[in-house]
């Protein structure tokens, strides 16, 4: 039997899924970042995707000691981390609309990357992670 033959007895009404439906692409506002990200993103049009754009925020690191002079410096460090982590996903949320890709953003601050990205791949149902390298060596 032929392709076309096989293909025209399958139902009209019958779909095929998309190999990927939900992209996470992590960012952390690097030139390498968002080149991953603009590779997501013509995957995820590729395939007919959306994309969850993902930014984690390191926490702010205190000493016990001092800890009343530390506790304005906390709070103006995490002011500004969410100030870049908004930037970063404007830029992403920007870039995807020009795609024609659906984009939901979101930040979270996390003192292993990795965690986060793992679990908001949980949360999400994201079946596929398109991300740079740190560019400090290896792949």
């Amino acid at each position: 039997m032929s392709t076309e033959t096989a293909a025209s007895l399958e139902p009209t009404h019958v779909r095929r899924k998309a190999l990927f439906q939900h992209l996470l692409l992590p960012i952390d506002g690097s030139d390498l970042s968002l080149r991953a990200f603009g590779m997501g993103l013509e995957l995820a049009r590729t395939f007919g995707a959306k994309v969850l754009a993902l930014h984690v925020v390191p926490p702010f690191h205190s000493i016990a000691y001092i800890t009343e002079l530390l506790a304005a410096a906390e709070l103006n460090y995490s002011q500004q981390a969410v100030q870049s982590a908004t930037r970063y996903l404007d830029e992403a949320k920007k870039l995807a609309k020009a795609a024609e890709v659906p984009c939901e953003c979101h930040y979270a601050f996390g003192e292993r990357p990795h965690q986060a990205i793992l679990e908001a791949v949980r949360e999400h149902h994201c079946d596929l992670i398109v991300m740079a390298t740190h560019g400090w060596h290896g792949l």
